[in-house]
Order: structure tokens, then sequence, then C-alpha cells
């Protein structure tokens, strides 16, 4: 077996180069993938680049303010463009619809646990949380949920490394609690200071979370075929369809967006959300269909979602913004 990766290496590819995010869950993330690498390939050279993205230095900036989601990866997809790094490891959620010319995520790792958990002060869930109760949190979709749960919440913008805002919850005399991705929490190990596990059912994950993506170059064919035992097929199947939700109703990250796809048997079931500006419309869809047929799923359910009211809230964003 070691003679066949060794061969199979050798063959593909030797040295692989990794970017990523400087943050503590970004490295947490890289070096699980670069371990299934040495793993499989144990003479595989493989290096780590850190990269910091406008995102991650502009921390005392709200993500509309600065351009969205895609300033985590921007810096990281130009460094892949100028092939001074022959892969990306990023976090689904913070991935852009619409990709670079020239790059793909074709390769997806199976998905950790999709939920929000509510991490707070005395260990309280949400039902027992005061009604002035203040929530941290830096996305629209989380805080807008919560305040459609509990329309007293005071939703506390927060940004900052994971480690940063769990502090925050524990040491902050003003803040009650933060909502954060479980997944995060879980490839930390700090699940023991999960309050309480959200369920998809209260709260609708944000479009890929969980899932870890490779973004590497279209034409890279010895470096696709050398990192493409990663992918996970149900994994990649419904984050597929989630994103093709997220191109088809568009509006970024200026709104809450949410959607979750979950494979069963032959069949998707995609479930899609869209609130308005105000925080009090929310349309929610769900759409089932054979799970290849996913970026049709995602089509459907942005259609049906937008002839409910979704293209008049998102035509309220555009008159917003002029």
């Amino acid at each position: 077996m070691f003679k066949e990766n060794l061969l199979f290496a050798m063959e593909i590819k030797e040295r692989l180069r990794i970017g990523t995010r400087g943050s503590d869950l970004a490295l947490k993330q890289t070096k699980w993938v670069a371990e299934k690498l040495k793993n499989k390939f144990p003479p595989l050279a493989i290096e780590v680049i850190v990269i910091k993205t406008k995102g991650d230095i502009m921390q005392d900036v709200s993500l509309v303010e600065i351009g969205g989601k895609g300033v985590f990866v921007k810096e990281i997809e130009e460094a892949l463009l100028r092939n001074e790094i022959d892969i990306a490891v990023h976090s689904m959620k913070d991935v852009p619809a619409e990709l670079p010319d020239g790059l793909e995520i074709e390769i997806i790792a199976e998905r950790e646990d999709p939920r929000d958990v509510l991490i707070s002060k005395d260990n309280r869930k949400l039902n027992e949380l005061t009604r002035d109760a203040r929530i941290g949190t830096s996305s629209l979709r989380r805080g807008f949920q919560l305040k459609n749960l509990m329309p007293d919440l005071e939703i506390v913008p927060l940004r900052g490394n994971l480690n940063t805002r769990l502090r925050k919850a524990e040491t902050d005399t003003l803040l009650d609690g933060v909502v954060v991705a479980a997944a995060g929490i879980k490839r930390m190990g700090w699940v023991h200071r999960v309050s309480q596990f959200i369920p998809v059912e209260m709260m609708l994950p944000a479009v890929g979370q969980g899932a870890l993506g490779i973004e590497l170059r279209r034409s890279d064919t010895k470096v696709k075929n050398t990192v493409s035992f990663i992918n996970h097929v149900p994994t990649w199947l419904e984050v597929r369809a989630e994103r093709s939700f997220l191109k088809w109703v568009g509006g970024g990250c200026r709104l809450p967006i949410a959607a979750y796809g979950k494979a069963q048997g032959s069949d998707l079931i995609l479930r899609g959300l869209v609130g308005g500006l105000d925080g009090r419309v929310m349309i929610r869809e769900t759409v089932i269909g054979r799970k290849e047929e996913g970026e049709e799923l995602g089509k459907d359910l942005a259609e049906k979602i937008l002839s409910r009211g979704g293209r008049a809230i998102l035509e309220s964003v555009a008159n917003h913004n002029l």
C-alpha cells in the first residue's frame, strides 16, 4: 500500500501548497485537510500558507460595509490565480455564489454539524433568556431568525475570531450570550461550552454551513486528482443545491438568507429562507426532488420564494442602496 501511495503521489503531485486564513479555526480546518493528504500520500510535501484577508483585518466593520462574505476568500483566490498556492481550504458558508473565472470548488469534505449553537451565561437556553436579553452575532441570518423567535431580544453586532466571541459571551457584562456555528465549536473541541444546539427547524443554517470546500484552478488536473478522495458525495450534492439557491435568489450578505439541503435516499430535501430589511417579513419554502438534480432544485426553491414576495424584498434592498 505504501509503494502504491508513493507512486501515485509522485506521479500526480510531489508538493502541495495550501492557502488559508490565519484564524485558529481556519488553521485547524486546514490542518485536518493536510493530515488527510499526508495519511493518504506519506511522501507528499505540504506547505500551509497563511493569507490575511480583508475580512480578518477589518474586524471592527460589518461585513455588509466591507463587501460581504467574499472578503474572507478574495485574497486567497487571487493567490490561487497567481499560482502562489495550489489549493485553498474554505468554510463553504464564507464563499460567494459566483467564483472567479478559472477556479472551481468540486471537492467538499463530509459535513460537520450544520446547526447553530447558543453559548450563554449561566448555561441558559433560548427559552430561559430574559425578554430583553442581549445576544451577540455578526450574522443577519442569525439575528433575523432570533428576532422572529423572540422579538424582544436585542441583537448586538459581534465579529472577531471564534474564541474572541466566546470569551465575550462569558466575560462581557453587557452580553447574555452569542450564537455561532456548531461546526467550528466541534472542530475546536469546545462542545462543553455550548448551552444549546439550535435545531435547523428553529434556525435555518447559512448556505454551506458546516462544510469545508477545496478551491483550485480548474485547469490543474494533477492537483485535483491528488485531493479528490476528500470529496464526500452526499455533502457535495447538498451544498451544490444550497449554492444554486443562493445564486438564483441573489442578495448576498445584505439580506437574511438561509438554506439547508439534506440527502435522504435518492431524494434531496431543500429548505430555504429570505427575510426582509425591516426584520418582520420571513418567506420560507421547501422543495423535494432527486438529489442529482440539486442545481435545478435550488433554482426551483429560489423561484418559489421570489414569487411569494422575495423579489419585492430584493428590490427594496436595491432601492435602499441607491
